[in-house]
């Protein structure tokens, strides 16, 4: 999609669908990876599977390759989470990482509502521990504070690009 390519990953809550929106209101290119790229399977293998489970929340692979491969925009921004990130990382020319302070974490938890990921109990007990062990994330992306308003995070992302 982009001559440029860049993944926006962050633990649940920081603000992935948001920023892709807010870049999307710019006119950029951007996907909503747990949107259109991201099913239920193996990380290891991309075998897809039945049973739900944050830990098999993966994106398609050859989706993110071709989507890649086609150069049509100048800049194209893959938004959202992703279990196998590891297979298709050294695809895009940065890794964004946006990241919240605990209370920042807590209020946008509060505010979820109980059919979205996080809504319930155990997903924010999980939530809360990636948050703090920040296994679930890219270990060399650039860190974006996503604790300001949305404008400011774009703002510091496309200063990166």
């Amino acid at each position: 999609m982009g001559v440029k390519n860049y993944l926006i990953e962050g633990v649940s809550c920081t603000g992935k669908t948001t920023v892709c929106n807010e870049l999307q209101r710019r006119g950029y290119q951007a996907i909503h990876g747990d949107r259109e790229l991201a099913y239920q399977g193996d990380p290891e293998t991309g075998e897809k599977t039945d049973t739900a489970s944050h830990e098999k929340h993966i994106w398609d692979v050859d989706k993110v390759k071709a989507l890649v491969d086609n150069k049509n925009e100048p800049v194209t921004f893959f938004c959202g989470g992703s279990r196998n990130f590891s297979k298709f990382i050294d695809l895009f020319d940065r890794v964004f990482v946006l990241v919240i302070d605990k209370e920042t974490l807590n209020r946008r938890l509060d505010e979820r509502p109980q059919n979205e990921f996080g809504g319930k109990k155990n997903e924010r007990e999980l939530i809360a521990r990636l948050h703090d062990t920040k296994e679930d994330i890219p270990k060399n992306g650039m860190i974006i504070d996503a604790t300001v308003p949305i404008e400011k995070v774009v703002d510091a992302i496309i200063r990166q690009t």
